[in-house]
């Protein structure tokens, strides 16, 4: 090869290296911009929120009794009191039936440490929760760490993830939350609601999940079956927003049981008090439960 050839083939070659390092400064400023972003999305929600954190997180770490005090502060009419007196006695009756039934509950999904449940929680929106454990043995085989999800391509996870539905938003927040817990919290999970709720992908139902289920905190996971049945039963009335519904629970049920009760009104939900057939025959609630008596009392 001649001298002059060598040149340009030196020529070429630089090119092709300058080229391919432009493609990946290119690919990674992309990302940057998702990531802050995702952070941006995540502090606006939290100031959104922040008013309702305050009082949520008041409220937990008051306890049922202290509560109580709350509740004769704000001077309730005879009415109102009378009206959470009776909650909270059936909230009791309900706690103690579905405890015999379901005595031994959790969610469904399937994982070993904190940051894959958060994985799976941000994976079950509009998905079930069988399709959620089919898809992360996946992404955990190529990505096993926070650091590695973190450093991975969106497109990469959103491939692996597309199973799940709405795939580019979940990538995005997937990575974007992975960054932060490795960036910012050294690969751990928070164990407060304010730093949960700043992760991006992460509201307060997944937050109050993380809180019950991996720190064994009070929560009230207000998911779908606990909104419906919670508004069947009478523990809230014509209620559907779920952190209304979340700030009403709060009133009624004991900090040591709101955990796991939310857990069984799923369990009774999907067994028994289905969406569109209700079985109130062979409920165990039938006879204090609102919707369920009125139902049985039309039957007869």
């Amino acid at each position: 090869m001649s001298s002059s050839d060598r040149k340009r083939q030196e020529k070429a070659w630089r090119a092709e290296i300058w080229e391919a390092a432009q493609t990946q400064m290119k690919q990674i400023r992309i990302e940057k911009t998702i990531i802050k972003r995702a952070y941006m999305r995540a502090d606006q929600d939290a100031k959104r929120q922040g008013e309702e954190i305050k009082k949520g997180t008041k409220e937990k770490s008051q306890g049922l009794g202290k509560r109580k005090k709350a509740d004769h502060k704000k001077e309730l009419t005879p009415a109102q009191k009378r009206d959470l007196d009776r909650r909270r006695e059936l909230a009791l009756t309900c706690i103690d039936r579905l405890k015999r039934i379901y005595p031994d509950t959790r969610t469904t999904l399937t994982f070993a440490d904190a940051w894959q449940l958060l994985i799976s929680l941000r994976l079950a929106a509009q998905c079930t929760d069988k399709r959620v454990d089919q898809v992360t043995p996946g992404l955990y085989a190529v990505y096993p760490t926070v650091e590695a999800i973190s450093q991975a391509p969106v497109e990469a996870i959103e491939k692996i993830v597309h199973p799940c539905g709405l795939g580019p938003s979940k990538a995005r927040d997937i990575k974007a939350c992975m960054t932060m817990l490795h960036e910012v919290y050294q690969d751990r999970v928070p164990d407060t609601m304010e730093e949960l709720l700043r992760l991006p992908g992460v509201g307060r139902k997944s937050a109050n999940l993380i809180l019950g289920d991996v720190f064994g905190k009070p929560a009230v996971v207000t998911d779908t079956h606990c909104i419906r049945l919670s508004n069947r039963i009478g523990l809230v009335t014509d209620i559907k927003e779920p952190a209304k519904v979340e700030k009403e629970l709060w009133k009624v049920l004991p900090d040591a049981e709101a955990n796991q009760f939310c857990h069984r009104l799923v369990d009774h939900g999907r067994a028994v008090c289905m969406a569109r057939s209700p079985r109130c025959e062979a409920c165990i609630l039938n006879d204090v439960c609102a919707f369920g008596q009125t139902v049985l009392t039309a039957e007869k």
